[in-house]
């Protein structure tokens, strides 16, 4: 290889493009986006449909049917799911990974508008949107009053909310639980009643007194002058002495039967920060962001904020996620420096001063060259990337080493530096290309993977390539340039080194038995391999682990039917049972629908008045206690009578549906009820599982209006004033506008008093009009009677199914084994004719991952072979070179066994990235025999002569990835504990068997004279 002589000789070019690259990667580190985890594209569509008073069958009929069939003859489309419910529609268009979004989004629009004309009429509200991981709320923050009004609480929000949108870098600022003034016009319904007045002539004479309509102009003369007409309310007591009836008995006015007056409009959301009311004002970050800037500058603009605020005001936080991304990012910089310092002391003792000082140089170029590459393609600090420069620490210093050592070697056989640089470089180079190249083979078919998964691990894999990359340009450029400088002849040594001793008294003599006896070692290595394999079951298989935040979101569901008031209630017990711990900083408490979205792959529920959720933060010193406390409060929360509380952490990876999952499809929707509730006890029954949701365990109960539509006929009643009059009594009505002279804007809402609602009595004193002005009683024409019926219908690309979800106690068992023994039991159920079922959750997702994996897996070890067959121009030594590869699987699931690990997604990562990783002892073996063999050497001589010299290098390239890897895998968190532990493992156990097992099979199958025993 003539690359190294070059590079020597135009030492002054190569020193220049070293400094100038590593400089690009430093700046790019200052200057790059960084947050906790990495930015993920979400390939769905949502679209909500809301047309009240439908029923569900309605919906389905009316609404989904014709929606869910349009939006499936769009190309492209992976699966469509919908919920129906009362007046809602709500479904999710998945588009197949790799499909461009944004297109596939107007397509999505364009059949909604081709279908709009044939939608109800009485459509108020027909939308879609794109969620995005950037809907996660970067900063949550609690405004609280100490006596101000909730308008006052909510006039200073918005002041801030101005302010903070104006910040460079914020994507959106939103409020959340905020109550709103409106104009209420509380009817008497007894003096209306008393008056024979019905609420739609109310309604119509406030509109039509509430109306701006242009006079004109008109000429006189030479000039023209426009018309004014009296035009909007001005005052209330404009509205108060609104004439609502004239006759002989006088005038009757608005106030006779009503009282006028500003108040807050029924409240559909509640927040408590600690029990105090408050409310919430959440900012989002644009991509490409760094998190740290950002943060600050939002600071600033709060505690500029502050200082105007009132006394009876106080700004709490709640959330400061870039406080988080600082201690996840130090983490993983710390586990960084550790493993640095690892390898640098290993390499300094096995080597000394100065060549340890040239291989460490390999070490900081080729970070910061990775980092700056990770930033061109697109990429920022986060854990994923950082973990990427974490597992590619330990080699990047093996090409250098084993250039090192090879140069080194060469100067004490008595050649001039330059020339042992030159003469050692190219005699290795080949080999470190190869290696490196295997090694970058092993992690580039998984930037192949076409799913989020795919997306989330990304940027670790491409800056392991771009470390290695580098560090292979460093060893073959910058390494022999600076040996060639540095290094000089050691000292005669009086004794042997510790390392060499053991070569020569111990290893050298079990390599001579080995190649003594190569059928019975050969026989060993299978039966260990198949061993270690049958060890999978008992290791069990997982996805994602938990993401080990001293954060818990505890939801809380309400019985079929809860008000807000009775949510309420279940919140203030949870947080009464929370506030016990110890070190707990913040209680969030949102009732009605869920807390600002705090992280990336849990979603907020859709609102409801039975639905709340309370965001707990504690310090993060009991973060060892977590399972702890989840378990105490689970065991507590079970005892609940009037909710379902359900407490969940946060888990690592994208998003999945539930850990648990069946999907059951009938078009009956009487079998899947009975189905689904089988179902359920079936989860019930299996250890672990906690959190069930059968969305058919209850059903829904309604007050049914039955209007006797031939009776309102014959008296000449509208069935639209029915509705119109029972949605006034009922939930009050907006009826306009009402601006006051300071340009701010009220709802004018017509309502009854809550006392006239609290029965069913309303019925007799309301009043409806009929064609000719009569007043007629609603309870003439209408009749009311509770109404059982299903509360919801959900699609599956267009089948009616229902899923039933749970969550695990993994401390009791893993999700894969809970997952199995609800299969087993469906398996000997037998189901209603035409009723099928799937399993989604955890075990569907990591299908889909492994498969995805298990494909990169086979094109990885495909491409090294090719790449072994180019180097070694033969099938049977690269085939030689792959029996590292079972070798590594058997360390590595030994390890995982040993050390109770279950052999989740990143064990997979691990182990796939060890296919690369391990092979790269046996290629400079290997290639080192095939140049002593041609130097004269027969192959007994060249096999024994090359495992000895070439030894210290995979020994100290082995060390030295370990040595790096360690601090993450010990210190990093269950994330990468299971990836850790299996490439050390692996990469332990195959380099120990491979310098027996290779130079073993390269004796076996090695053209040329062979000595089979050894004096």
């Amino acid at each position: 290889m003539k690359i190294p002589k070059i590079a020597i000789q135009n030492y002054q070019f190569t020193i220049v493009i070293f400094l100038l690259v590593t400089l690009f990667g430093v700046i790019s580190y200052f200057t790059m986006p960084k947050s906790e985890d990495p930015y993920m594209d979400y390939n769905v569509t949502t679209v909500l449909v809301i047309n009240p008073g439908a029923s569900p069958k309605d919906m389905e009929t009316l609404v989904a049917d014709p929606l869910e069939e349009s939006f499936n003859e769009i190309e492209g489309i992976e699966k469509i799911t919908s919920e129906i419910s009362d007046g809602i529609f709500f479904s999710f268009v998945e588009f197949e990974y790799g499909e461009d979004y944004d297109k596939k989004h107007q397509e999505v629009l364009q059949k909604i508008n081709e279908k709009r004309n044939e939608l109800p009429e009485t459509i108020i509200r027909l939308e879609a949107l794109q969620p995005s991981v950037l809907d996660v709320c970067i900063y949550q923050l609690a405004f609280v009053s100490e006596g101000a009004t909730p308008a006052e609480v909510k006039r200073e929000a918005e002041n801030l909310k101005q302010k903070i949108e104006k910040v460079y870098g914020v994507r959106a600022v939103n409020l959340n639980a905020e109550q709103d003034l409106e104009l209420q016009i509380t009817l008497d319904m007894q003096r209306l009643a008393a008056y024979n007045l019905s609420i739609g002539r109310i309604i119509t004479i406030l509109q039509s007194e509430n109306m701006s309509i242009p006079g004109g102009s008109i000429d006189l003369g030479n000039k023209k002058f426009n018309v004014l007409t009296s035009g909007l309310y001005k005052s209330l007591d404009d509205i108060s002495n609104t004439v609502i009836n004239a006759g002989p008995e006088g005038i009757l006015r608005l106030k006779d039967v009503a009282t006028v007056d500003f108040n807050y409009e029924k409240p559909e959301v509640l927040a408590r920060l600690n029990g105090k009311e408050a409310l919430w004002l959440s900012v989002e970050q644009k991509s490409g962001i760094n998190i740290y800037n950002l943060s600050d500058n939002i600071d600033q603009k709060i505690d500029e904020f502050k200082e105007t605020l009132p006394d009876n005001i106080k700004i709490e936080t709640v959330l400061k996620q870039a406080d988080g991304v600082k201690e996840r990012v130090n983490g993983f910089f710390m586990n960084f420096i550790q493993g640095i310092l690892l390898v640098g002391i290993i390499v300094f003792i096995a080597l000394g001063g100065r060549p340890s000082l040239i291989i460490m140089i390999a070490i900081p170029v080729s970070v910061f060259v990775g980092i700056g590459l990770i930033d061109v393609s697109g990429y920022g600090i986060q854990q994923m990337s950082i973990a990427g420069l974490i597992i590619a620490l330990g080699m990047l210093v093996d090409s250098s080493i084993a250039m090192v050592e090879n140069i080194y070697r060469y100067i004490n056989l008595g050649l001039k530096p330059i020339d042992a640089a030159i003469k050692g470089a190219s005699e290795i180079g080949g080999a470190l290309v190869s290696s490196t190249i295997t090694t970058i083979l092993a992690f580039a078919p998984m930037l192949m993977m076409g799913n989020d998964v795919g997306d989330f691990i990304r940027s670790m894999i491409l800056i392991v390539i771009y470390a290695l990359t580098i560090s292979l340009f460093v060893a073959l450029c910058l390494t022999p340039f600076i040996s060639s400088k540095v290094l000089k002849k050691r000292k005669e040594r009086n004794k042997d080194s510790l390392l060499k001793r053991f070569i020569d008294n111990y290893y050298t003599k079990w390599l001579k038995s080995a190649l003594n006896k190569p059928r019975l070692i050969l026989a060993s290595g299978l039966i260990i391999f198949l061993g270690s394999v049958s060890l999978l079951p008992l290791i069990g298989v997982s996805f994602f682990p938990k993401a080990e935040k001293s954060q818990l979101m505890i939801t809380v569901k309400g019985l079929e039917g809860s008000n807000l008031n009775n949510t309420e209630k279940a919140v203030k017990y949870v947080e009464s049972v929370v506030n016990t711990y110890p070190k707990v900083q913040k209680v969030a408490s949102t009732i009605g629908e869920g807390n600002p979205q705090v992280y990336y792959n849990m979603l907020k529920p859709n609102p409801a008045s039975k639905i709340a959720q309370v965001f707990v933060v504690l310090e993060s010193s009991v973060l060892k206690n977590m399972d702890e406390i989840i378990a105490d409060l689970r065991s507590e929360f079970d005892n609940y009578p009037g909710a379902k509380i359900e407490v969940k952490e946060f888990v690592q990876g994208p998003p999945v549906d539930a850990p648990v999952q069946i999907r059951l499809f009938s078009d009956n929707l009487d079998d899947l009820k009975f189905v689904a509730s089988d179902v359920e006890e079936i989860f019930m029954d299996v250890a672990g599982i906690i959190n069930i949701n059968n969305p058919y365990s209850v059903d829904k109960t309604d007050l049914k209006i039955n209007i006797n539509r031939e009776k309102a006929g014959k008296l000449g009643v509208s069935i639209a004033d029915i509705d119109v009059a029972v949605r006034a009594v009922v939930n009050g009505l907006d009826v306009g506008n009402f601006q006051d002279k300071f340009g701010e804007k009220y709802d004018i809402v017509i309502k009854a008093p809550k006392q006239d609602i609290k029965d069913l009595n309303w019925i007799d004193k309301t009043y409806v009009s009929n064609f000719v002005g009569a007043q007629i009683k609603l309870s003439q024409v209408v009749d009311i009677e509770f109404d059982k019926n299903i509360k919801r219908i959900d699609h599956y690309d267009l089948e009616r199914y229902v899923s039933i979800i749970a969550d695990v106690d993994e401390n009791i068992q893993s999700i894969d084994k809970a997952t199995k023994q609800v299969v087993a039991q469906l398996e000997q159920y037998e189901f209603p004719k035409g009723t099928t079922y799937m399993v989604g959750g955890e075990q569907e997702s990591r299908s889909d991952s492994f498969g995805g994996l298990g494909q990169s897996l086979l094109i990885a070890l495909l491409g090294i072979f090719a790449v072994l067959v180019l180097q070694f121009k033969s099938f049977k030594q690269p085939l030689i070179i792959f029996t590292a590869i079972p070798l590594s699987i058997t360390g590595a699931f030994l390890t995982l066994m040993v050390l109770g690990y279950s052999f989740s997604f990143m064990a997979f990562v691990g182990l796939t990235s060890l296919m690369g990783i391990v092979i790269n002892s046996s290629i400079i073996l290997v290639d080192y025999a095939n140049q002593l063999k041609r130097e004269g050497l027969n192959t007994m001589q060249a096999v024994i002569e090359a495992s000895r010299t070439r030894f210290n290098p995979i020994f100290l390239t082995t060390i030295t990835t370990v040595a790096g890897l360690l601090p993450l895998t010990v210190l990093g968190g269950k994330m990468w504990a299971p990836m850790g532990w299996a490439i050390i493992g692996g990469l332990i156990f195959s380099t120990l068997l491979t310098l027996i097992l290779v130079p073993v099979l390269y004796l076996l199958f090695s053209n040329g004279d062979k000595k089979i025993s050894v004096n």
